[in-house]
């Protein structure tokens, strides 16, 4: 468990150094999709995740936001998203983050992940206190509503919009203040460490919650991940501190 979290918190800090060397510059932009955006640093990132993990792991699988690489008919999976936040890290809102997961057998065993811009490393092993930059952290302890502060993704298709508004709305009245960011990932990492309540979007992909799924359940807390009806490969998330009455929300 030691090389594995090693190895990812090295394809971390290097995926980091590159998007810290390219922030605010001139980047390419493979696609300007209606809510998003896909750059070639995306890739490149990925590609170097890759690089590391497999030639330390050369018979792993890897399935990232990027597309797959490795072996795929193997026992462990990394999952990446290399950039979590791309619209973020493309205006210049430096809130975005490096996510790194490892599954054996579809369970996953580690999670790192890193906010380069303000240096702050986040790493889970399964069974383990999860650690923010080497010192241990927990989720809070609030418990009601009106104490909270809780984060809601908006998907991108139009149903999930319209849900998400809805639930938005709901929560709004009654929570202490909410809050949209832009990062799945780092959303579930501000769980772990008590700064969030609670983060619920509708429709989310299995690497931009991975590593923050480990973080949050080990940290304390509680998951929950429903397959989308409408997007089979997206899933439905309500991740808390496990101390919210949210069951009513959802």
């Amino acid at each position: 468990m030691n090389e594995f979290l090693t190895t990812a918190t090295e394809a971390a800090r290097a995926a980091g150094k590159l998007l810290m060397d390219n922030y605010e510059g001139d980047l390419q932009v493979d696609d300007f999709q209606k809510h998003d955006i896909k750059l070639e640093l995306d890739v490149k990132a990925q590609d170097l995740i890759t690089e590391i993990l497999l030639k330390a792991f050369p018979d792993h699988a890897i399935y990232g936001e990027e597309g797959i690489a490795g072996n795929q008919d193997s026992e462990y999976q990394w999952v990446v998203d290399p950039i979590d936040g791309t619209v973020n890290y493309f205006y210049g809102i430096p809130h975005f983050c490096i996510s790194i997961a490892l599954r054996k057998n579809e369970e996953i065993i580690i999670g790192v992940i890193l906010e380069p811009n303000v240096n702050e490393l986040f790493t889970a092993v399964k069974g383990e206190k999860p650690l923010l930059n080497g010192k241990e952290i927990s989720v809070s302890e609030r418990n009601v509503m009106s104490q909270a502060v809780v984060t809601v993704g908006f998907s991108k298709s139009r149903e999930s919009l319209n849900a998400g508004f809805k639930r938005f709305q709901t929560i709004a009245y009654e929570v202490r203040k909410t809050r949209m960011l832009g990062s799945a990932a780092l959303a579930m990492a501000y769980i772990a460490c008590g700064r969030l309540d609670a983060y619920i979007e509708e429709q989310i992909s299995l690497w931009d919650i991975a590593a923050g799924q480990l973080l949050v359940e080990t940290a304390g807390g509680t998951v929950d991940l429903s397959v989308s009806e409408s997007h089979p490969d997206k899933f439905f998330i309500c991740a808390q501190n496990s101390n919210l009455p949210l069951d009513q929300y959802l």
